[in-house]
């Protein structure tokens, strides 16, 4: 009887792991991700099979195409021209003080991403999620033409019904709305939630989703995490803030919500603009009213110069091999004399951002991180834990941030480039969502974000290794343990 039991436990053994062999080399993955998958599906029999379903499962490679396959309107023959101009040594910055390895790097983003530099834009950076949905919905009240809106969170609560209100409104007297809202980001939150903005001629589609409520898809990558507003081509929104009531505070567990975001004014509103139409055209391609959109004047006015700000919006995701925003912070890294600040709510970074970290402090630079002071997410949180601790061993500066959720997704350096968008500083920004960044150029916005970092500096605590020193062993166990999944988190 003992020995039947064993060989069934065998069996069963061979089969999961032949399984779990089978299930991760399907699809084509990173070595780290490899062993991480490995590591759960073998470790968790069967649950780590559902659990491969929701989280690791890619996404279908015909989406991929789709969205590849967009032509980037109104950028691509503006990217060949500054490309062709950086050749003969006439792409320049006006009036900005650049070093010579910071100047490398919209070189970079035109290469790699067809990113566009725009220069004389007018950038407001927005901290306090009441002060960033008042102007937002008073640009919206006073849209002319279009609002497109891309959000990762559109949540059905009392802020979320108040932006739904006010693109009703718009549409009523004639104004275009679309909406992209990523259904994994906004569970909760059905299409039906859209039908009367439909109703009025405006339209709402989930990101490579189904508008067949409630079922969503389970899959917890690929998701649009982009935060991207356009109104009339001339006012452009991105940055951390998603549409919910806990992003002003209004939920106990989280507290103050203390994010970054930026009002845009300027041409950089031309490469937001084409960053939603790409993303709008994969979405809506193979669906039944099939409404892509082709390029219009009234989508991309030229604009007079209205600000002193020189900026790049970096695009990354599943759709290219490329990790656009990582190798911006790379580099970044890598050009830093004098000082690094990064604000991140997740700290997972891969070996390559690490080594780069270390080699800017051992360097002299001056390195300081931030985080939160209490998880969103349990298992991500040990992991950046884990991270904060390993980095601050190397020593570099950690802080926790205690007045609420810390939020923003920051990196300024040298008074120089600084980057604000949606990507966070680990692998599910590196390669799993699709995330948006705004880098900009120039001393006044760097300092400008440099001071905010100072004063959250104020309300935050520095790790010390003492303090990972008193942690209990069942905490470090499970630094330990999510360490091990950082590549799937």
């Amino acid at each position: 009887m003992h020995s039947m039991i064993g060989y069934i436990l065998l069996a069963l053994l061979v089969i999961n792991t032949g399984g779990a062999v089978v299930t991760v080399f399907w699809e084509k993955k990173d070595i780290a991700v490899i062993w991480a998958w490995l590591l759960v599906l073998i470790l968790l029999p069967g649950v780590g099979f559902i659990l491969y379903l929701l989280v690791g499962k890619g996404i279908n490679s015909s989406k991929i195409f789709d969205l590849k396959e967009q032509e980037r309107l109104g950028i691509n023959q503006l990217a060949e021209i500054q490309k062709e101009q950086w050749e003969k040594n006439r792409l320049i910055f006006a009036g900005e003080k650049i070093s010579a390895g910071n100047m490398e790097l919209p070189r970079l983003f035109l290469d790699i991403d067809q990113a566009i530099l725009t220069e004389h834009n007018y950038v407001e950076i927005l901290t306090d999620g009441t002060e960033k949905f008042k102007v937002l919905l008073d640009d919206i009240r006073h849209a002319q033409n279009h609002v497109h809106i891309e959000y990762y969170t559109f949540y059905n609560d009392q802020i979320g019904n108040q932006v739904r209100a006010a693109l009703e409104e718009v549409a009523r007297r004639g104004v275009e709305v679309r909406v992209i809202y990523d259904s994994f980001g906004s569970r909760g939150t059905t299409h039906q939630f859209f039908k009367r903005l439909e109703a009025l001629g405006g339209r709402a589609e989930p990101f490579f989703g189904t508008k067949k409520a409630p079922i969503h898809s389970p899959r917890l990558n690929y998701r649009d995490h982009r935060k991207i507003v356009v109104i009339d081509g001339r006012i452009g929104y991105i940055g951390g803030f998603n549409i919910g009531d806990q992003y002003l505070g209004r939920k106990p567990k989280f507290g103050y919500w203390r994010d970054t975001h930026l009002r845009v004014q300027g041409n950089a509103v031309i490469a937001l603009q084409s960053r939603f139409l790409m993303d709008w055209n994969a979405t809506v391609k193979n669906t039944r009213h099939n409404q892509q959109v082709s390029y219009q004047d009234q989508y991309f006015p030229l604009i007079s110069n209205v600000g002193h700000t020189s900026m790049q919006i970096v695009s990354s995701g599943p759709d290219s091999e490329k990790e656009a925003i990582k190798l911006g912070y790379f580099k970044m890294i890598n050009n830093a004399r004098k000082y690094i600040y990064i604000q991140t709510p997740y700290l997972i970074p891969d070996d390559a951002i690490i080594e780069a970290l270390m080699v800017a402090q051992m360097s002299g630079v001056e390195v300081r991180i931030m985080i939160p002071a209490f998880p969103d997410h349990p298992f991500v949180y040990r992991a950046t834990e884990y991270y904060a601790k390993h980095l601050t061993d190397l020593g570099i500066k950690v802080y926790k941030y205690h007045h609420g959720f810390l939020h923003a997704k920051t990196v300024v350096v040298d008074d120089q480039v600084a980057s604000v968008g949606s990507a966070n500083l680990d692998f599910r920004s590196f390669k799993l969502n699709f995330e948006a960044n705004a880098f900009l150029y120039g001393e006044q916005f760097a300092h400008q974000l440099k001071t905010i970092f100072e004063k959250d500096q104020e309300q935050a605590v520095l790790l010390t290794p003492e303090y990972f020193a008193k942690q209990s062993w069942w905490r470090k166990f499970k630094q330990e343990f999510s360490r091990l999944l950082s590549p799937i988190l």
